[in-house]
């Protein structure tokens, strides 16, 4: 845990701090969005949905929707715990992704990792999907046709993974899930429900690693996530 918090002091991470847990009115009625929700039921077969995910994973790698199929060099469907609590969703993969098949393996994908072990968490805990499974030429964003081609397998991976939170790295993500045409921090600081699913906002890491601005922003938005997370512990 040393390395880990020196590691982002050193990325300018300075506050590091436990939020005050509150416990909840027994005449509170929380909404939809405002605690995680509870995990499937004991009937509900967590092998069926992960082979469900892999199956899904298979048919993608063949996926022709859009004219990202052209350019790639492989499908980057998806990594981590198939059943999850949280679930990342950033933009589209990149050179490094596109070469090896796997989302976040960069630099930014470091960082990522580093602020998953930071909440209690390990990268092998969380699961890591993007918008658009296929690299755009030159890391442009997205282009509408590719995210709707695209938002169906997202859409599954949801269903199946039935994350108790999501966070939405990134303005293109954040807009994509949300509906939404506002700038990334208009979006931040709220809570958010994508399929039944509490979703929170944040920068992307790569912009983290571009903007030093960014950095206590992000952290913060990750406190609450796990405070979100560990609030919902005891609910099942």
């Amino acid at each position: 845990m040393r390395e880990i918090l020196e590691y982002l002091r050193d990325l300018g991470f300075e506050d590091l701090y436990r939020s005050k847990v509150v416990p909840p009115s027994p005449s509170a009625s929380p909404s939809p969005s405002a605690s995680p929700r509870s995990r499937p039921a004991a009937n509900e077969s967590f092998p069926d949905r992960a082979e469900a995910l892999s199956s899904l994973c298979e048919a993608v790698q063949g996926c022709e929707r859009c004219e990202l199929s052209r350019s790639r060099q492989k499908v980057v469907f998806g990594s981590g715990d198939g059943s999850a609590d949280l679930m990342f969703i950033g933009e589209a993969p990149g050179a490094q992704e596109d070469r090896q098949g796997l989302p976040f393996v960069g630099p930014a994908g470091e960082l990522l990792t580093r602020i998953i072990q930071a909440i209690d968490l390990r990268r092998e805990d969380v699961y890591i999907a993007n918008i658009v499974k296929c690299r755009p030429p030159g890391n442009r964003d997205p282009l509408p046709d590719e995210v709707a081609s695209c938002r169906g397998y997202l859409e599954q991976q949801i269903a199946l993974v039935q994350p108790r939170v999501i966070v939405a790295l990134g303005k293109v993500a954040a807009q994509t899930l949300l509906g939404m045409d506002e700038t990334l921090g208009r979006m931040r600081g709220r809570w958010y429900d994508v399929l039944d699913v509490p979703t929170r906002v944040t920068y992307h890491p790569a912009g983290v690693l571009r903007n030093s601005q960014w950095r206590r922003p992000v952290w913060k938005d990750m406190q609450v996530v796990r405070d979100k997370l560990k609030a919902g512990e005891g609910g099942d």
